[in-house]
């Protein structure tokens, strides 16, 4: 690994470390690495493809063309930002992430977005296995019915219809199925600090990250 400095935001479903992770690294002119949205397109070609086979999945995630631009995601020339989010997605990302093979073939391509100035990453598992030596690890979480209405009110503004009862089933089970997968499971790296956001605004969360961005670059100084 480079010597470039990692902040790594981990974190469930809909807890906003995507929003923040993005605005952090603006604030740092840092690199950005949303590392959800790997999984996200494998699994988007994994449902076009009606595939689970490991193999596939392999050559799926070594194969497929991404681009990363000005908030926009692009997988072979195609717009696919919106796709990479709609909920059947989401629920097959999580089932593409407990394969081990996949898992390996993606940790090069995260690991590769690693330059300077510096890099922030988010995921579930930045801190603990694609960069368990980042100087500033951050577990960021909230209520589960605060995630839903979160996703909820994305949903409806993107004029997506949504059921809010369901949509806090699936984060239970899918919070379920990646606190308990055997390899990388969403857990707290043991020197991550856990930051809960269920009553603060998104300004306040990206302050108080900054803030510790601040302590940990100065040894508390």
């Amino acid at each position: 690994m480079s010597a470039a400095p990692v902040i790594a935001i981990d974190g469930p479903s809909a807890s906003g470390k995507g929003t923040i992770a993005s605005r952090v690294a603006r604030r740092l002119a840092f690199h950005y690495l949303e590392s959800g949205a790997l999984y996200r397109l494998v699994a988007l070609l994994s449902l076009r493809e009606g595939t689970m086979n490991e193999a596939s999945l392999v050559r799926l995630a070594e194969e497929m063309d991404v681009l990363f631009e000005d908030g926009d995601i692009y997988l072979d020339d195609e717009s696919v930002s919106e796709k990479v989010r709609s909920e059947p997605v989401g629920n097959r990302a999580s089932e593409v992430a407990k394969v081990p093979g996949l898992r390996q073939a993606l940790l090069t391509r995260q690991r590769a977005f690693r330059r300077p100035p510096g890099l922030v990453a988010d995921g579930r598992d930045m801190g603990t296995v694609v960069f368990p030596d980042a100087p500033l690890k951050v577990f960021l979480t909230a209520s589960p019915e605060i995630r839903a209405e979160r996703r909820y009110k994305q949903l409806i503004e993107k004029g997506i219809d949504a059921n809010l009862r369901a949509l806090s089933r699936d984060l239970q089970d899918r919070d379920e199925r990646d606190a308990k997968r055997p390899v990388a499971p969403l857990v707290p790296a043991p020197d991550s600090q856990v930051l809960d956001s269920s009553a603060l605004s998104i300004d306040e969360v990206v302050q108080r990250i900054l803030q510790l961005w601040r302590e940990s670059s100065t040894g508390g100084r």
